[in-house]
């Protein structure tokens, strides 16, 4: 009789082996096949005909489910995107050829013989041209980058050439008005893309000069241990504090800059290309009437990431 106990707890131990076995097996497998689906869904090659539903729990079913669909949305999105991108070249590309042709026939009328009057309307012609042209080209890197059509590489660079860059191509207006422009030099590196940082900084910069009429427009750079700060300061008419938290939305035109010539979309894509690289802008400005030609009104603060 103890034999028979024995034999059938034996039996019962076994049993209950395999069956733990038979489990783990069978739950390796589900496993097996959940990774398998993730695997290719990561890849952009999952179909739903590499698994047969009938073998698999509810959750591989339900998740075999919500990866076709997955698998389906992305397509769409991509699909969506070379429209996007097609769109955008196409007005890129329809548009540099008549205002192209508007500035040169702005430039063959300037030189002819014209009445005091038509100077003044081929001059307002010559300047909404460029304002024109510099509404789309905007638009066009403003909608590149928020498509994700364009990358930001990021890379290890040198900041003082790209600021170089800049003062360059300010200079000439800063002159013209009469404006000290200051670059100090700093050995300061930063991780950016060194193409679109330019054109945030420039507009920035540009904007500077713009609302200046007096004075000067210093640019300096201080290194901290996550960020490389860089201060555009400007001695112009300031930035009201109701428009402090503003400035940077799209199409916005402050207060004190409606009478100024502009289309309210610069600072707007400074933005998004710094924030676009782990960075941010910060504004600090106190308006003043009739202000001292040494004392700094405005100062942008561009964090560039280390």
């Amino acid at each position: 009789m103890n034999i028979l106990i024995i034999v059938a707890a034996a039996i019962i131990f076994a049993g209950a082996i395999a069956l733990v076995i038979y489990d783990r097996l069978k739950l390796k497998r589900t496993f097996d096949s959940l990774e398998k689906m993730l695997n290719q869904a990561i890849e952009g090659n999952f179909t739903a005909d590499s698994f047969d539903e009938t073998r698999f729990s509810r959750l591989e079913a339900t998740l075999e489910e919500y990866l076709s669909s997955s698998s389906i949305s992305a397509q769409n999105v991509k699909n969506e995107k070379d429209k996007l991108k097609e769109l955008i070249s196409d007005i890129s590309h329809q548009t540099k050829t008549p205002i192209a042709n508007l500035v040169l026939y702005g430039e063959l009328l300037e030189g002819t013989e014209l009445t005091e009057e038509q100077k003044s309307n081929v001059k307002a012609i010559q300047t909404q041209t460029e304002k024109l042209r510099f509404l789309i080209d905007s638009l066009v890197k403003l909608s590149r980058l928020e498509s994700g059509i364009i990358q930001l590489e990021k890379k290890k660079t040198e900041v003082f050439p790209i600021l170089q860059n800049v003062v360059e191509q300010v200079r000439e207006r800063a002159a013209t008005k009469g404006l000290t422009l200051t670059l100090n030099e700093t050995p300061a590196t930063a991780t950016i893309d060194s193409k679109w940082t330019q054109e945030a900084i420039f507009n920035i910069a540009d904007n500077a000069v713009k609302y200046t009429d007096k004075g000067s427009i210093t640019i300096r750079t201080t290194e901290f241990d996550m960020f490389v700060r860089v201060d555009i300061s400007d001695t112009g008419k300031g930035i009201p504090e109701e428009d402090q938290t503003k400035i940077f939305g799209r199409f916005y035109r402050g207060s004190s800059t409606k009478s100024e010539e502009g289309v309210g979309i610069g600072l707007h894509l400074a933005r998004e290309i710094i924030t676009g690289q782990g960075g941010y802008i910060k504004v600090k400005s106190n308006p003043v009437q009739n202000a001292d030609p040494d004392q700094t009104v405005t100062t942008f603060s561009i964090f560039l990431p280390k």
